[in-house]
């Protein structure tokens, strides 16, 4: 399965996030994160970039020191991200033919894994804004190469058979992993939008990925929630 990593928070929303000692919040409802949006977004200020908007979901009473108990979900964003996510290819022959026509930015082959096997600092630059699939005959090959760079920014390739590309180069670029942070964090930071988004869309991104969370954990696990912008300060769902 592929893995992608969008956001590394500052220290300033961790220390914020994983307080310890914090109330726990009443349950999480769509008026409380629409207050919670609405304030960060009034105070988003003039920026030479487009900031990113960041859920961050703090738990409790889950030992993520158990594998099962970890969260790795995937889960596309109904309105997108609100900035380009690229997606490369592996492949040859006719599914490569397929992959280009069904949006991928770039396709490699698989004399591009031994390239990137030799110059793993050339393969480095896709790591940041790029996402990855790949035809199933090629993931061991990439797994022998290339495995040990991209499993440790989990984005190991997501096998396909070339059925539907199109449907999921789409998928894949408004998707986003909701991973726990290590063994004894107990919270997830997850990219929702962009300040340059619909207040409604970001939203309604917002309220996929919370269900998605309390459909593996329970809404009981969820200690609380904050949104922040890429420069501003957390806010605390309440």
């Amino acid at each position: 399965m592929v893995r992608f990593i969008f956001f590394t928070p500052s220290k300033q929303s961790q220390s914020v996030c994983t307080a310890r000692g914090q109330e726990d919040d009443h349950m999480i409802n769509n008026k409380s994160l629409k207050a919670a949006l609405d304030e960060v977004l009034a105070h988003k200020g003039s920026r030479k970039f487009t900031q990113t908007i960041d859920l961050s979901i703090n738990f409790k009473g889950i030992d993520f020191n158990k594998p099962e108990n970890r969260l790795n979900l995937e889960v596309p964003l109904p309105k997108g991200r609100g900035r380009a996510v690229k997606v490369a290819v592996f492949a040859e022959g006719q599914l490569a033919s397929d992959a280009k026509k069904a949006g991928a930015d770039v396709v490699f082959g698989g004399d591009g894994i031994e390239r990137f096997a030799k110059d793993k600092v050339e393969f480095k630059k896709y790591l940041k804004d790029y996402m990855f699939l790949a035809e199933p005959k090629l993931m061991v090959s990439i797994g022998k190469s290339l495995g040990q760079v991209l499993g440790a920014r989990g984005k190991m390739p997501k096998p396909f058979a070339g059925k539907d590309l199109a449907d999921l180069v789409g998928r894949i670029r408004r998707t986003v992993v909701i991973r726990s942070k290590g063994r004894y964090m107990p919270v997830a930071h997850i990219p929702i939008g962009s300040e340059d988004m619909p207040p409604e869309d970001i939203l309604e991104n917002i309220n996929t990925v919370l269900d998605a969370v309390k459909a593996k954990v329970g809404e009981s696990s969820i200690k609380n929630v904050y949104v922040k912008l890429t420069m501003g300060t957390p806010k605390k769902v309440s």
